[in-house]
């Protein structure tokens, strides 16, 4: 995982909020896509509060397609390989709440830590 602090004078201003950016990028990742888009929607200058919306949205997202995916097939297959993949499930929601707690302390930090793959199509997406 990349680690790319940013300045943090530029990130001490107000942001189109009304919060603290750091307060901002945090609270995207409270609810996942949803408090994501909301944030991303709302800031209209703060590019850190838009790139952590952004990483938060698209986390969230593709957590919750591979979740639903493995779902499915949770309820389809025999009772032992049902029992591992309830498992499965449930370890990687345990990750994915785990990696929210992480991003929110980065992003209340002032820091703009970005995800392999995610992190650079967040960063792509927030700067358009």
């Amino acid at each position: 995982m990349a680690n790319d602090t940013n300045n943090n004078a530029a990130n001490n201003s107000q942001s189109g909020t009304g919060l603290q950016p750091n307060i901002s990028a945090t609270l995207s990742y409270l609810f996942g896509f949803v408090t994501g888009l909301i944030f991303f929607l709302i800031e209209k200058d703060n590019k850190f509060v838009k790139f952590h919306a952004m990483q938060s949205t698209i986390t969230s997202l593709g957590f919750t397609f591979v979740y639903f995916f493995f779902m499915m097939f949770a309820f389809v297959l025999p009772s032992f390989l049902s029992l591992l993949m309830w498992c499965l499930i449930s370890l990687m929601a345990l990750s994915y709440l785990g990696l929210m707690i992480f991003l929110m302390y980065k992003a209340y930090s002032n820091e703009k830590f970005m995800l392999p793959l995610v992190g650079s199509l967040a960063e792509k997406l927030s700067n358009q």
